[in-house]
């Protein structure tokens, strides 16, 4: 999934600090600091919720934001330390997400304070001081300029990916697609689950439709050779040698994907029509050279970083066929309006997807087309945004259900503490309700392209 200049704040690998090492770095704010902090907030609070209904409640008593509803819902804070307060201030909405992964706010319903943060945020730029504007300008730079390196492509890999296989398995599907899956009506469509309730297999039957539509789009045929820039658990390559009689190469840099997709293929008994390659995609071998019929790319985009864009296209025209071939990537992505090539730290950057950067559709586009020379046509756009806050919340009901702490503390022993296991349960709760509130609120959009070589006819849609 996507979705900074940090390095450290996740239990991701054991030699990586725990959230609350990283999160509790900030010192614990003087008694006049925190008052300091405290009536700047409530102060800029007064004006900015203009949708919806806040209630905060600390040890001085209960304030009340915006206008109450007859239902009564309002989004309820609890003040657990007075941390909080000096969080906000500085660091506004990753303060936020810190304060909640250690407790120190408690809240009553996370999804309704994402909605409400989004639906105020025009007026929330109160919060923002200078320190913090400065702040995210510094990490926005370094970000842009030095975020997506090949040497730090691979810490990249180490905080994001080379986790424990065990909690990926926690709440992926069977096929292990950590990518927003596509809803049918034969699962009850995108809100499904909150009309009829999620039923066994729902996701696997969503996520072996991205599947298959990814690859009829890549228009793959037997005997055809792929080339795929993250390689994931090696579901996509897998399905594409059995089901479409492909050879696969699938590149990535987590050796713990590696492992797992080279033993799932030994199973498939695919030895030899799959090659896992642990590699950065800007070190592919001369013989890659115009070797490939279809190029696929899913959710790998967020990790390649504005300045690399052309490079990445160069790579992907150097190694099609120069007639008859397709590509196809997809990415979450900025509305247009949003993007820019310097995203500053945010919660998504620095604890679970380090020095990654949503592209815009049309960054893409555009890079695609100059770094080809025009051997690309864009052939078709798919936006699946929509298909997103279903996904994340299939995937949260499934960690709740499955996240074991004895299975998880084995790769990570710090996840022994009861502390430090909470937090990182929090870390991912936190995960699915701020995307998912993003997703459904257009902040952020989740785009598929497609691109066939400038001659080639484009095919009938089967479906």
């Amino acid at each position: 999934m996507g979705i900074a200049t940090s390095t450290v704040a996740t239990v991701s690998h054991p030699s990586l600090p725990s959230i609350s090492t990283a999160a509790a770095a900030l010192p614990r704010p003087s008694s006049i600091m925190a008052n300091v902090a405290r009536s700047s907030v409530l102060g800029v609070l007064e004006n900015a919720i203009q949708i919806g209904c806040l209630k905060i409640v600390d040890k001085d008593g209960m304030y009340t934001f915006g206008q109450k509803s007859k239902s009564g819902n309002a989004v309820r804070l609890t003040i657990v330390n007075d941390s909080f307060w000096t969080r906000i201030l500085l660091s506004c909405d990753l303060g936020f997400s810190e304060a909640y992964m250690i407790g120190d706010v408690e809240v009553n319903n996370l999804k309704a304070v994402m909605d409400l943060w989004l639906d105020n945020q025009s007026s929330m730029v109160g919060l923002s001081t200078t320190i913090n504007r400065v702040a995210a300008f510094i990490s926005g730079l370094s970000n842009a300029f030095t975020g997506q390196t090949r040497a730090r492509a691979r810490l990249n890999a180490i905080a994001s990916y080379d986790q424990s296989n065990e909690l990926f398995k926690a709440f992926l599907s069977n096929e292990m697609m950590y990518s927003c899956a596509l809803w049918s009506s034969a699962e009850g469509g995108v809100r499904g689950d909150l009309t009829k309730g999620p039923r066994p297999g729902d996701l696997e039957a969503a996520q072996h439709r991205k599947i298959h539509h990814v690859l009829r789009k890549a228009r793959v045929r037997p005997g055809h050779r792929i080339l795929e820039f993250g390689s994931g658990w090696g579901g996509l390559a897998i399905e594409a040698a059995r089901s479409y009689g492909c050879e696969v190469d699938t590149i990535t840099l987590s050796v713990q994907q590696k492992a797992l997709a080279e033993e799932r293929i030994r199973v498939a008994g695919l030895e030899g029509r799959v090659r896992v390659h642990l590699m950065d995609y800007r070190e592919l071998p001369p013989d890659f050279e115009k070797a490939f019929d279809a190029f696929i790319s899913v959710e790998m985009l967020e990790h390649v970083g504005a300045k690399y864009y052309q490079t990445y296209f160069k790579l992907v025209d150097w190694a099609l066929k120069p007639e008859r071939a397709t590509a196809v990537v997809t990415s979450s992505t900025f509305p247009e309006s949003r993007y820019t090539g310097y995203q500053a730290e945010d919660f998504m950057r620095r604890y679970m997807w380090p020095n990654s950067c949503l592209p815009s559709a049309t960054a893409l586009v555009n890079a695609a087309q100059s770094a080809s020379q025009g051997r690309f046509t864009l052939e078709a756009v798919e936006n699946h945004a929509v298909h997103y806050p279903r996904t994340l919340r299939e995937w949260g009901r499934r960690l709740e259900a499955n996240l074991s702490q004895p299975k998880v503390v084995v790769d990570f022993p710090a996840l022994k503490s009861p502390e430090e296991f909470a937090a990182f349960k929090r870390k991912w709760q936190y995960l699915y309700a701020y995307a998912g509130a993003g997703f459904a609120k257009g902040y952020i959009t989740c785009h598929m392209l497609t691109f066939i070589r400038e001659n080639d006819v484009p095919e009938i849609p089967c479906d």
